[in-house]
């Protein structure tokens, strides 16, 4: 395996997105106004990393099946990154989502089962990293306290929770965790709060800095140890799909915090990244490139962080001399 930058684990999906005019209706017949066809879940973690130029490592299960042999393939090939710690296994189904995206959001229908080996089963040997990244869940996650140990940041997120039972012992997996980047939703339901600047306060008591994405309403963040606090504004644009926006916000701020932004600039490139995709059908497939970065910093000029950072990574990876701390 090469040196990497990051390592995320979680669950992956093969996304099917359909763009539609209204939501369905018993009874009725909606025509899909676009489709799109994407990997999902960690997967849009490890494309919007791999696509700003981090060398991306992922620790996942796949199906050896047609969908797994396809996300393999589109992983590797198609984005470059790094399956050395991934499984294909006979005999379990790689995970579909179908993403019913209509009214600026979408409604996500999932076949699967759980997958039959854990991260830590995948992750018994740490590769050496700067970062490393995942979903937190009601399941095991011990290779996160290696991992800190062994001197890489670590950032976790949640996902729904298909009980809506919100077991707050999940959070206890946050005590090896440096970052914390849930969405405003999941950071109040798992804090029983009302409003995402509660669920903050709540979550830095748990972890030294904690971000909270809250869509059309932006981001805000809270650096437990300095106290410094960050609110920015959504970057407004045309939302076609919002499948996987949290996941390419998260993205975007472990590459900033990688390549050591101050905390609000971190806050600002994860939103403008997150936003960027949300222009297009699917997940993973609709992350920037620095090709998008830099169009959005020709029609926005007045944005004169994100023109350093497309200076400095036009046609190279960033930089890799950087501790990330």
């Amino acid at each position: 395996m090469s040196e990497l930058d990051v390592v995320v684990s979680g669950l992956v999906f093969q996304d099917l997105v359909l763009g539609l005019p209204s939501a369905p209706r018993p009874g009725t017949e909606v025509w899909a106004d676009g489709s799109a066809e994407s990997p999902g879940g960690i997967a849009n973690f490890a494309v919007a990393l791999a696509r700003l130029g981090l060398r991306t490592g992922m620790a996942a299960t796949f199906g050896a099946d047609d969908l797994g042999d396809r996300l393999w393939d589109r992983l590797t090939q198609g984005e470059g990154i790094d399956l050395t710690l991934s499984r294909k296994l006979d005999g379990w189904q790689t995970p579909l989502t179908v993403a019913l995206a209509y009214d600026n959001d979408r409604a996500l229908v999932t076949r699967g089962t759980p997958p039959p080996l854990s991260a830590d089963e995948l992750l018994t040997t740490l590769p050496a990293t700067r970062a490393v990244a995942a979903h937190l869940g009601p399941w095991p996650n011990e290779w996160l306290a290696k991992a800190r140990a062994a001197g890489s940041v670590v950032f976790a997120d949640v996902g729904w929770d298909p009980t809506e039972q919100w077991d707050s012992a999940v959070l206890d997996q946050l005590e090896h965790c440096d970052v914390f980047l849930p969405n405003a939703g999941e950071a109040m339901s798992y804090t029983r709060t009302s409003t995402p600047a509660e669920a903050l306060e709540r979550l830095a008591e748990k972890v030294p800095l904690v971000v909270v994405s809250d869509g059309a309403n932006g981001a805000l963040a809270l650096d437990a140890g300095s106290g410094e606090r960050v609110v920015v504004p959504a970057v407004q644009v045309s939302a076609a799909d919002t499948t996987g926006a949290g996941d390419v916000f998260a993205a975007g701020f472990i590459a900033a915090t990688l390549w050591e932004l101050p905390l609000i600039e971190r806050v600002r490139f994860a939103a403008l990244t997150a936003a960027l995709s949300v222009t297009r059908l699917g997940g993973a497939d609709a992350a920037p490139h620095w090709a998008d970065l830099a169009e959005w910093h020709r029609q926005h000029p007045e944005d004169q962080s994100l023109a350093a950072l497309i200076s400095a990574h036009s046609g190279s990876a960033p930089p890799r001399d950087q501790s990330g701390r």
